[in-house]
C-alpha cells in the first residue's frame, strides 16, 4: 500500500476484481435505463444493457454524484496521506470539472487529473500512477506528470451501425439512413478530447485496414522511439472481442498487450459490434 490512494472510474475498463488486485478504488459510472438508475459493474451487467439497447430503451449516462466522491475520499483519507482521482476525459464528461471543484475543499490532500483519456489508455494511466506512487513521488507531482503525458495516447474506433450515433445526435437521421444503405462505416478518433471524425469507409474490412494504417502511422511518427503499448477494445458479444483480438495479435505481435470490453458509457453511442484500437506511452 502506498501513501497515496488511486481512484478511477469504470470508463477505464478496470473490473472490480482487477481494481482490488491493484489496490485501486473503482467508482461505478451511473446510467439510467427507462427511468431506472443503475451503476456499472454493481447492478448493471452487459447482457442486460445490450438487450435493453436492442429493444430501443431510453438510455442516458451521467457522472458519479459529488456525495459519492466525497464519501469515498473521506474514507480513504482516514488511512492515506492523499488521494489521486483519475476520471474519464474532460472532453466527454463534466466529471473532471465537478471533481476538481470538490477537491478544492480538501486543502491539497486530493488531486484530480485531467486525464484526457478513456478506456484502455486510461487503464494505462492508472498503471503509471501506481508506478509513480510506489516511488514515493508527492501527490501534486504525480498529478502534474500524468497531465503532462495525458496526450501521449491515441484511439480509433468504428461502430458497426450508425443508429446509435444518430440517437445521440452525432449525425442526422438522413445521413444515418444514407450511410446504412451504402454500408458506410465512420472511423472515429479520440486524441485527448472528444470524439472526432477521422474517415469514412465502405464496410468493416476497410474500416479495419484504415484503423491499422492510422495507428501504424502514429507509432512511426508521434510515438517513434517512445515506450508504447498497443491496446484494443470492443462492444457486444465476446465473439466480437475474440475475433478482434486475433487480428490485433496477428498485426502487432508482442506490442499488443490488452483488449477490454468498451465501457457502457461509450457503448451508448457505438452500439454493439464496435471495435477500437489505440496506443499509449507508459512509465517504466
Amino acid at each position: 500500500m502506498t501513501n497515496i490512494a488511486i481512484v478511477t472510474d469504470t470508463t477505464s475498463g478496470l473490473t472490480p476484481q482487477e481494481a482490488r488486485e491493484l489496490g485501486v478504488e473503482l467508482l461505478p459510472m451511473p446510467m439510467t435505463i427507462n427511468g431506472q438508475e443503475y451503476l456499472e459493474t454493481v447492478d448493471l451487467d452487459r447482457a442486460f444493457f445490450f438487450r435493453s439497447q436492442a429493444e430501443g430503451a431510453d438510455i442516458t449516462t451521467s457522472q458519479p454524484a459529488p456525495g459519492a466522491l466525497a464519501d469515498l475520499w473521506d474514507k480513504l483519507l482516514q488511512e492515506r496521506e492523499g488521494v489521486l482521482y483519475l476520471p474519464m476525459t474532460s472532453g466527454l464528461s463534466s466529471s473532471y470539472t465537478t471533481a476538481a471543484t470538490l477537491a478544492g475543499f480538501y486543502e491539497g490532500r486530493v488531486a484530480v487529473a485531467d486525464t484526457r483519456r478513456i478506456s484502455v489508455p486510461l487503464w494505462q494511466m492508472v498503471q503509471d500512477a501506481l508506478t509513480l506512487a510506489r516511488r514515493d513521488m508527492p501527490l501534486e507531482q504525480i498529478c502534474r506528470r500524468l497531465e503532462e503525458k495525458a496526450l501521449c495516447s491515441s484511439i480509433y474506433i468504428t461502430p458497426v451501425t450508425l443508429e446509435y450515433l444518430k440517437k445521440g445526435g452525432r449525425i442526422t437521421p438522413a445521413a444515418a439512413a444514407i450511410g446504412t444503405v451504402l454500408n458506410v462505416k465512420p472511423v472515429l478518433q479520440i486524441q485527448g478530447g472528444g470524439v472526432d471524425a477521422f474517415a469514412k469507409v465502405r464496410g468493416m474490412k476497410q474500416a479495419v485496414e484504415k484503423m491499422f494504417s492510422a495507428l501504424d502511422q502514429d507509432l512511426a511518427t508521434r510515438f517513434a522511439g517512445k515506450k508504447t503499448r498497443v491496446f484494443a477494445a470492443y462492444s457486444g458479444e465476446e465473439s466480437v472481442g475474440e475475433n478482434w483480438k486475433a487480428q490485433m495479435e496477428a498485426h502487432y505481435g508482442e506490442r499488443f498487450v490488452r483488449i477490454d470490453p468498451l465501457a457502457l458509457n461509450i457503448c451508448c453511442h457505438t452500439g454493439p459490434g464496435a471495435i477500437a484500437l489505440g496506443c499509449a506511452e507508459y512509465e517504466e
